[in-house]
């Protein structure tokens, strides 16, 4: 019962406001770079805090259909918002990075072949580029089938993405290891177990 009277509220929940919620904290945390709100390194930790509320909304949207077949809790309606503000905070990642933190265009290939983290953050950016630019219901319909299939890229790119947040920090720190034990956990619900339990 507490289940379907949150699902109730949620369905008068609108996705616009999901947008303008989910979308602030980027904003505000330039702010607070801008003005010393940061600490003594405020473009590592714009950086860094950008590229975890990414992180957290892929996280977010793989956790959605578990939530929905193990606890009844519906969020379908607000996963291409929730993934949406995944691409939005890559690429204020992005930018930071290229704008604040490289600066040099010479150097942003360097950085991308030489250091192994950058690679994998920006292979799990490729990945979820094409997805961004179909998340809409022009490219629904015109791909049909072939949009389920191509919207599959999200397993890899977070799968990347936690293994990037990881190579980042320096050793081994819970953080990132609580980040990449959420995503291989979401990752794992989706195997096709009872598949294989019936077909053996």
């Amino acid at each position: 019962m507490g289940v379907d009277r949150l699902n109730g509220w949620l369905r008068r929940v609108p996705t616009w406001a999901v947008y303008i919620a989910g979308a602030l904290p980027g904003p505000l945390m330039v702010f607070q770079g801008a003005t010393g709100g940061l600490g003594v390194e405020p473009i590592k930790a714009l950086e860094h805090g950008l590229g975890a509320w990414a992180l957290q909304f892929l996280i977010a949207g793989l956790a959605i259909t578990p939530l929905r077949r193990g606890l009844g809790l519906n969020l379908m309606r607000f996963r291409r918002a929730i993934g949406v503000l995944a691409f939005y905070y890559l690429c204020l990642h992005l930018l930071v990075w290229l704008a604040l933190d490289v600066r040099n265009p010479a150097q942003i290939w360097a950085d991308i072949v030489k250091r192994p983290y950058i690679t994998v953050g920006m292979a799990a950016a490729l990945l979820l580029l094409p997805l961004a630019l179909t998340s809409n219901n022009l490219s629904v319909r015109r791909l049909g089938g072939r949009w389920r299939q191509l919207h599959r890229l999200v397993y890899p790119a977070v799968l990347l993405g936690a293994v990037h947040f990881v190579m980042l920090r320096k050793g081994l720190q819970l953080e990132p290891l609580l980040y990449l034990c959420a995503v291989l956990g979401l990752l794992a619900l989706r195997l096709p177990v009872r598949r294989w339990l019936q077909a053996a």
